[in-house]
């Protein structure tokens, strides 16, 4: 499964008060190629690794692939993936500063 059809797949209303949830339902897909985000326990805490190379549109075409040893939901995987793209902890002001530039898909090429 991708990010994409990750997304589209929860209850929208579940992340209604996620500002990247929203972003991401807009945001046309592009070329993943081939990457993966990988999802697994480490520590006790559900850990997500590659989501950061890359624009949103690549992001979203990347596959998801969970530890065979981790029991999660959907939503629960949804959540600690947007909790790992959003950069818990940062300000609102540093958060819109990073979206705004993060949904310029010249910029996030290269940022990227």
């Amino acid at each position: 499964m991708t990010l994409r059809e990750l997304i589209l797949s929860v209850d929208a209303d579940d992340f209604a008060d996620s500002q990247l949830f929203q972003e991401l339902l807009k945001v046309k897909p592009e070329y993943g190629l081939g990457r993966t985000i990988e999802v697994k326990q480490m520590d006790g805490q559900v850990a997500v690794t590659n989501v950061h190379v890359g624009s949103l549109g690549d992001i979203l075409t990347y596959r998801i692939v969970v530890a065979p040893a981790l029991n999660i939901s959907k939503n629960q995987l949804l959540d600690a993936i947007l909790r790992e793209m959003s950069a818990d902890g940062f300000t609102d002001a540093e958060q819109n500063s990073f979206w705004t530039e993060m949904t310029n898909l010249q910029k996030a090429k290269i940022v990227r």
